[in-house]
């Protein structure tokens, strides 16, 4: 019996079969990594949307708070109706860090708006726009947030022709003031 041809057989099995266990794993790595990916993006999207829904409900609020049986019931029902908290909670466990904390801040911010509109402040008042336009600058940093993680990009104001993120130089609101 030839000694070599045997050990030349089985180390060439066992390579084989380390290969293909290798390759196996770092496919199955690959998927987890890009279903990880996904579901970060869909989350990332689904709080700034329902961000989007609180805001604007909150904004309708603000044109005719007196349309409304209970201003402060129908602010806090914008919270409650746009499903804002539940998002939230998954942003926090599918997050990165800085996401993270952007949403944070984003989501805070617009605690404050719907204070305000609770309150009673009209779309056109000072107090609405001491709130409105720090949500509007939060909004912009959670999403350059989400882009730097996603794509490595980034973007500033300017790229739309603006001086800053929270839109008071496009405000005509706060210009006439």
């Amino acid at each position: 019996m030839d000694w070599g041809t045997l050990v030349a057989t089985v180390s060439g099995g066992l390579i084989a079969i380390s290969g293909t266990v290798f390759a196996d794993r770092l496919r199955h790595r690959h998927e987890t990594d890009r279903n990880s990916e996904t579901r970060r993006r869909a989350v990332y999207i689904e709080f700034i949307g329902a961000a989007g829904v609180c805001h604007a409900r909150l904004r309708q609020i603000a044109q005719d708070p007196e349309a409304e049986d209970d201003v402060a019931v129908a602010a806090r029902g914008a919270l409650r109706e746009a499903g804002i908290h539940e998002v939230r909670e998954r942003l926090f466990i599918d997050a990165s860090t800085a996401v993270a904390g952007a949403g944070q801040v984003m989501f805070e911010r617009l605690r404050a708006v719907q204070r305000v509109v609770a309150g009673g402040a009209r779309q056109t008042s000072a107090a609405f726009h001491d709130v409105y336009h720090p949500y509007l600058d939060a909004v912009w940093a959670y999403r350059v947030a989400v882009r730097r993680e996603l794509e490595g990009g980034d973007f500033a104001p300017a790229a739309f022709g603006w001086e800053e993120w929270d839109g008071r130089d496009r405000c005509a609101v706060c210009r006439e003031a």
